[in-house]
């Protein structure tokens, strides 16, 4: 059969070149009789009912239905006896696969692997260099750690749970000003940096850092690293130096309880000082448990192959990271180059993949450029995603029907062609978007809803669930409970409220800052997210709103721009949108980035520019896109003062680099009110408001 399916694609392929067509019908006829004669799995057995994905145990409070498989039917510590804390976590995945490859390096010949005890042994030795510099090993001592991901920057983690220290990421997108606020705050005296130049970036301020003393570098010190240091009194060495160190000092583990502070995770967020969220061992491990709970129904762990490229810095990856370690499973860095990341992984070839979902929506919109050109190809992809569908709506994961091997095979070569399951999490991800990389990659695709105050997870979608427009149910390691929020019109009898959650996974506060502490942290324990939540029928949450990112018009009206900008980036034309108002006006202005790849190929056949910049000063372009947007409001039923009068379209995607979105991709509104007030401005003008 796999025979005269290759064959079969073999001239499919010669007939799609060619300028003599034969009729569709034929196309169509033989993709029927090879999808008949495909030999299918059975469809997957979710491990809930996923038309009850909650149960509400009073009060509103909503659970997973497996808590009730719990020992205790309270939300999970740990799934393991023998891993509680990050430091046991490591020891479980040690016992496992103490020979086997833990961390590997990217070359030119592939990937360079180093083994488990190989890991324990350097992160021992490091942590014992750390304590041979002067340094105590306990909860109050705070380790910086400032690099991109790499098997140093775990070594320096491990060693830091090793010896119950706290460990500290900073990352660049914090700024100057900020890294020494964090600095500072946190009375770090030791700073990880992953080169030089990093090294430089906290060298050349140093006066302004009273704590700091040491200056770890794991990549080559350079002269000026050594100079600048020299005039601020700062020793500088490398990480192999400490490790050397540490050999010839080596020190018995002083392992932490989970109880203790592992991390101190300094959101960028959207405006003021960074909030230093202190997350404990029994934290990261709960949180860990719960998504481990979900996804090993779908997949075992065991021997899992995982790339690493979302930042190390943000938690969402260190959780992912635990849960291999835990296992006993390896991890591979990314080149360094997120430009270079298909090779990466097409030279790895993972069987986990986390991710975001501007990458997802970027490989969707590809696809679908890749064809627009070809009324054939279209065709064939429409009908390729609509019988993989099919598929999907049974519970049936595979990539190994005919779609797969004709028209999927080259989305899957991209991302190595084992991925098994696709994490995706940090923002707002489109049912489109999902059910496209369902088909496409024959995944189980798992989005999950959180944030860093509950270390990563709230809810997933469990495998298996065949919907989509929701975020799932609660995680076994919490509770999930809905409030009123009577000054934007939602109140928990219409299932719709701020989404708080309780549970071993739940912060501990934010460090030195008890006044923020006491807004997000009741008496109680209940975390409010600050996000709006409606709970649907089968039990699982949509996210609906924004609690703080709201404004109020003229005529008293409250706006959540959030909402109206995830309906409008549903338009083919948009890569990105920021929608604001002014209290003394009664309507909503945008500011629009045009989709690239798109307008690259609509606008020289409807006659107009390509350039970017001629693009968006057109303004019969700017009139089209404006109408597309309202039509997309009108059906999402948006009500009138909630669609925007007029837009402004821009060439420039807001990014980090441009200071427009933090380092998980969100809009920092301040910032892009703060860009465009003038252009926002202007509109109103133009229309004498």
């Amino acid at each position: 059969m796999s025979e005269a399916v290759s064959l079969l694609k073999q001239h499919l392929e010669l007939y799609l070149e060619s300028p003599m067509l034969l009729p569709v019908t034929g196309v169509v006829a033989v993709a029927v009789f090879c999808w008949c004669v495909t030999r299918m799995p059975k469809p997957f057995k979710s491990s809930i009912d996923i038309n009850n994905q909650s149960i509400d145990i009073g009060d509103g409070v909503h659970v997973s239905p497996l808590m009730k498989d719990l020992k205790d039917g309270q939300p999970m510590k740990y799934l393991f006896e023998d891993a509680q804390t990050l430091h046991e976590a490591f020891l479980r995945g040690l016992r496992l696969s103490r020979h086997e490859k833990c961390l590997g390096k990217r070359t030119k010949e592939g990937y360079e692997w180093i083994t488990y005890e190989q890991v324990h042994d350097r992160a021992q030795a490091f942590g014992s260099g750390l304590i041979a510099l002067g340094l105590e090993p306990r909860p109050d001592t705070v380790i910086g750690i400032y690099s991109i991901n790499n098997t140093e920057w775990v070594l320096a983690e491990k060693a830091c749970s090793m010896f119950s220290m706290v460990t500290v990421a900073l990352y660049d997108t914090l700024g100057q000003k900020a890294c020494q606020f964090i600095i500072n705050l946190t009375n770090q005296s030791t700073i990880v940096c992953g080169d030089s130049a990093k090294a430089q970036f906290i060298l050349d301020d140093a006066d302004k850092i009273t704590s700091l003393r040491t200056v770890i570098v794991i990549d080559t010190v350079s002269h000026t690293n050594l100079e600048t240091a020299k005039k601020q009194n700062i020793q500088v060495l490398s990480f192999q130096d400490v490790e050397k160190m540490g050999k010839k000092n080596l020190r018995s583990p002083v392992p932490p309880k989970p109880s203790d502070v592992c991390t101190i995770s300094f959101t960028s967020g959207t405006t003021g000082n960074p909030k230093g969220v202190m997350l404990t061992h029994g934290n990261v491990i709960s949180s860990t448990s719960g998504f481990l709970y979900v996804t090993q129904f779908a997949h075992q762990f065991k021997n899992e192959t995982y790339l690493s490229y979302l930042p190390l810095a943000h938690m969402f990856e260190r959780t992912v990271q635990t849960a291999i370690f835990m296992t006993g499973g390896h991890v591979g860095f990314f080149s360094g180059d997120i430009k270079l990341l298909l090779g990466d992984l097409q030279m790895l070839k993972p069987t986990l993949f986390a991710t975001v979902p501007r990458l997802l929506n970027r490989i969707r919109d590809k696809v679908y450029s890749g064809v627009s050109s070809s009324g054939i190809k279209k065709f064939l992809l429409d009908l390729a995603v609509s019988r993989k569908m099919a598929l999907v709506k049974r519970a049936i994961v595979t990539r190994n029907t005919f779609w797969d091997k004709l028209v999927f095979h080259k989305v899957q070569s991209l991302l190595g062609g084992r991925v098994v399951v696709v994490l995706t999490g940090s923002a707002p991800v489109s049912e489109d978007t999902l059910n496209f990389i369902k088909c496409a990659t024959g995944c189980f695709v798992i989005e999950g809803y959180g944030q860093t105050e509950v270390v990563t997870g709230i809810t997933g979608q469990f495998p298996g669930d065949t919907g989509g427009g929701h975020v799932g149910g609660p995680l076994v390691c919490n509770y999930v409970k809905l409030v009123d929020v009577p000054d934007m019109n939602y109140f928990t009898s219409n299932n719709k409220g701020e989404v708080c959650v309780k549970g071993p996974n739940v912060f501990q506060g934010y460090y030195k800052d008890p006044e923020k502490t006491k807004e997000t942290l009741d008496e109680d324990g209940w975390c409010h997210t600050g996000d709006i939540g409606e709970w649907l029928p089968n039990g699982a949450l949509k996210i609906i709103d924004r609690k703080k990112h709201i404004f109020k018009l003229a005529q008293g009206e409250y706006v959540a721009p959030e909402k109206i900008e995830g309906i409008y980036v549903r338009s083919k034309y948009v890569a990105q949108v920021f929608v604001d108002g002014d209290s003394l006006k009664t309507c909503c202005m945008a500011v629009v980035v045009p989709d690239q790849e798109v307008m690259d190929i609509w606008a020289p056949k409807n006659r107009f520019p390509t350039d970017m910049d001629k693009l968006c000063a057109n303004k019969q372009v700017k009139d089209i896109i404006l109408k597309d947007l309202r039509e997309h409001g009108k059906k999402a039923g948006l009500r009138g003062f909630e669609q925007v009068l007029d837009i402004a379209l821009i060439p420039e995607l807001f990014s980090v680099e441009n200071g427009l979105l933090t380092p998980t991709l969100k809009s920092k509104r301040p910032e892009l009110r703060k860009q465009f007030q003038p252009v926002i401005r202007d509109l109103y003008k133009q229309h004498d408001m």
